[in-house]
């Protein structure tokens, strides 16, 4: 991978030699939807645009389809192009948040075939750490033709089901291990998670600090005995709400585990519906 063309994860170094690049910061929290906006105005790195998880990089919600839900391929074209993005644009994404939200981004961007995308690893606190500095104005950017090519890297709940308990899909949920059990479930109305869904805690993709991805080397140790023999194309991604399995899809990614895909539903879509299945414990 060239530095011109950077598609999964690029450096502090590689960034700050970039200043062309379109630079995006999805800085989130959950619990507290104004914080990226506030922590953007206070200083973000230089040429950073902002964009909201729940503005910019979600849907409307229904009384079903989930806490994230994607946003109309036409209204994100249009974001993209409002920010100066086409297709020779290449786009960084980072947050500090272990590269959650930007990892969202990343996938979006692919998703609609924008392949020059990648995530910033280590976020802004790589940033810090490398005493880069930050800057508070928001910049000016002339817009852009932004043509989406939708590609064949999500599925959906009528999938999922129809796909449920067959050696065709392996479900990995990226939430952490307590909720997956069903225990501590602070963000949606029921704990648990879908049949046969195994486990990968989006943070341990990272290293102890939960700074930095871990080595390619690792992650495909670490991924290839959760496959047990399946290839990447038979894996669907999910979390909470189609965010953190973004983590997971990247994490993939750099392992060289290409294929696997987003269920954007996810869990709190799953869960909206009592008649369907859940385990706990």
């Amino acid at each position: 991978m060239s530095a011109a063309v950077a598609d999964t994860l690029v450096s502090v170094e590689e960034l700050a030699a970039h200043p062309e690049w379109r630079v995006f910061d999805c800085r989130h929290d959950l619990k507290n939807t104004e914080y990226g906006r506030q922590a953007y105005a206070r200083g973000h790195i230089p040429g950073a645009l902002f964009l909201h998880l729940d503005d910019d990089l979600s849907g409307a919600k229904d009384d079903g389809n989930g806490r994230h839900p994607l946003p109309a391929v036409a209204d994100f074209a249009r974001r993209m192009s409002a920010c100066g993005v086409d297709a020779a644009t290449q786009v960084v994404a980072y947050d500090n948040e272990g590269g959650i939200f930007a990892s969202r981004l990343w996938w979006m961007l692919r998703w609609l075939g924008h392949d020059r995308v990648a995530v910033l690893d280590g976020g802004l606190a790589g940033w810090k750490r490398g005493k880069r500095v930050l800057e508070e104005p928001v910049p000016v950017v002339e817009s852009r033709q932004f043509t989406p090519h939708p590609q064949d890297m999500a599925v959906d709940l009528e999938q999922v089901l129809a796909d449920l308990g067959t050696e065709w899909m392996l479900i990995i949920d990226a939430r952490s291990p307590q909720r997956f059990r069903g225990e501590k479930e602070t963000l949606d109305p029921v704990g648990g998670h879908i049949p046969g869904a195994v486990n990968r805690f989006y943070a341990d993709n990272l290293d102890d600090a939960e700074c930095f991805f871990k080595p390619a080397e690792e992650l495909r140790r670490e991924f290839t005995a959760l496959l047990d023999g399946r290839p990447a194309g038979q894996v669907v991604q999910q979390c909470g709400s189609g965010v953190t399995a973004c983590h997971n899809l990247l994490a993939m990614e750099v392992a060289g585990l290409s294929g696997s895909k987003l269920y954007p539903g996810s869990w709190s879509e799953w869960c909206a519906d009592r008649s369907r299945p859940v385990v706990s414990g």
